[in-house]
């Protein structure tokens, strides 16, 4: 392959990481099978990144972006504020539980973070970076409604992003390959909208 520069060469070998291993898992994401998947040498990914944790960062980086951009596209331009909230959360699960694999990988460095110092420090920033999102949102949500919120936002932001992670995590871990989610989850995820627009309007979930 000929000279890239490493401008372009860091992009290009964080989506090779990315691709292996949203198709095999982290443990499979090894500097020489992330060098085959690009086509480059292993020199290369120690040359472009230095340590596995950099390399990790990237990759978390990245998925984090695309996880907060793929859910920012999808703001809702009408509707009540139930209802919105509503199209936000299916959102956010379309591309939690897609087919693709690459929002599983946060849940699996999540998983790796628990015994890694290293892997927790990076993932804290993941988590911080979503609590923050996810509260500058419904902020500007009810914002948009003329509503004052019942609960702070970073309190809703919180207790719905524990609630959605758990969701996801169950429906990850126990769905056969290409299962649809049943009604069960499909349940699940309109208590949790519920209780999430509960907090924010000060009133009973309307389950």
């Amino acid at each position: 392959m000929a000279h890239v520069p490493a401008s372009e060469r860091r992009p290009q070998l964080v989506q090779a990481a990315i691709d292996l291993m949203a198709r095999e898992g982290i443990a499979a994401g090894s500097t020489r099978a992330i060098a085959a998947e690009l086509g480059v040498a292993q020199a290369t990914v120690h040359y472009t990144f230095g340590t596995k944790k950099d390399l990790y960062r990237a990759v978390i980086e990245q998925l984090t972006a695309e996880f907060i951009g793929y859910v920012r596209d999808a703001y809702p331009g009408d509707g009540s504020f139930t209802e919105q909230v509503r199209t936000l959360v299916h959102a956010l699960w379309e591309s939690s539980t897609g087919p693709d694999g690459r929002c599983q990988l946060l849940t699996e460095f999540s998983a790796l973070a628990m015994r890694d110092p290293d892997l927790q420090e990076i993932m804290r920033g993941l988590q911080q970076e979503s609590e923050g999102t996810a509260t500058e949102m419904i902020t500007a949500l009810a914002a948009a409604h003329g509503l004052q919120l019942a609960t702070p936002a970073e309190e809703i932001a919180v207790h719905f992003l524990t609630g959605f992670h758990g969701l996801t995590d169950r429906y990850l871990s126990l769905r056969a390959p290409g299962e649809q989610p049943g009604p069960d989850t499909l349940r699940a995820l309109d208590v949790l909208v519920a209780t999430a627009v509960g907090l924010c309007l000060g009133t009973p979930a309307g389950l």
